[in-house]
């Protein structure tokens, strides 16, 4: 994919989603299966497809890729590897954090955060008891902190691919803000019949959060106990989307974040 194999959000993209057609951004647990939105339908391009956007862009992505910091994850990497969860502090400096929630403050302000719809095709709706987050795609190419957070995310994929050989190709997401007794109610981040979606990725913009605030990602894990990860600033949590149920937990605050997926192509596995 052009510029850090980051999925843009092309016109035949939004003209799908204004017929109903977009992709969920997870399913919810239980009897009804409750679709969110994704940027785009939820298939990975032709290998013919693949290598020419690839060759027209490898000498630049390469480039940006070696700038960014090289990241030491080694330990959260084999977290990943044995248990399918990784939390990593400090993921990105304070000043890029601070630069990242101004980013979603003024696109708030702008009016580009919408609220995020459940449901697929003719049965996407807005159902605020269900999730109550506002979003914003971020667009390939993208410029200031959003391209340096994304430098940052594309040198994590290449030291998933190389550590794991997960098979990564592109990675997809959007900022996230939840107002003050917003929530998102259990679901998983892989549609049935997909299997695109390999790793999902949180990273949390909140400044000054406590425990007392709330907002935690809880994860529920294969045993039948749970996993609470709290938002805090510069926390990055990586887990693997067929596996773990989650939900967003109602925060006394706003709630930044900026969440995204790591996808790979159809029929491709997490080693």
């Amino acid at each position: 994919m052009p510029r850090h194999h980051v999925v843009a959000r092309e016109k035949a993209s939004r003209e799908s989603e204004a017929e109903g057609q977009s992709e969920g951004e997870g399913e919810a647990c239980g009897e009804a299966q409750v679709c969110g939105e994704a940027k785009v339908p939820d298939e990975a391009e032709s290998p013919v497809d693949a290598r020419a956007q690839e060759s027209s862009s490898a000498v630049e992505a390469a480039q940006r890729a070696a700038a960014a910091p090289r990241l030491n994850l080694i330990g959260a990497i084999d977290a990943l590897g044995s248990s399918g969860i990784a939390e990593v502090d400090d993921f990105v400096p304070p000043a890029l954090i601070a630069g990242l929630r101004a980013r979603c403050s003024d696109l708030g302000a702008e009016g580009a955060l919408r609220p995020a719809r459940v449901g697929r095709g003719a049965n996407e709706r807005l159902a605020a008891d269900i999730r109550g987050d506002s979003i914003a795609w971020v667009d390939a190419p993208a410029e200031g902190v959003e391209r340096d957070l994304l430098d940052r995310l594309e040198a994590l994929r290449g030291e998933l691919n190389r550590e794991l050989l997960a098979g990564l190709v592109d990675f997809e997401g959007h900022f996230a803000r939840y107002p003050a007794g917003a929530s998102y109610s259990r679901h998983i981040d892989r549609l049935s019949g997909s299997d695109v979606r390999v790793l999902s990725a949180v990273l949390y913009l909140n400044e000054g959060w406590s425990d007392v605030d709330g907002g935690h990602l809880r994860l529920h894990l294969r045993d039948g106990g749970t996993r609470d990860v709290a938002p805090i600033s510069g926390r990055l949590v990586v887990f693997r989307s067929e596996q773990f149920e989650h939900e967003v937990l109602p925060a006394r605050r706003e709630r930044l974040s900026f969440t995204g997926w790591f996808r790979r192509r159809p029929g491709g596995g997490l080693a």
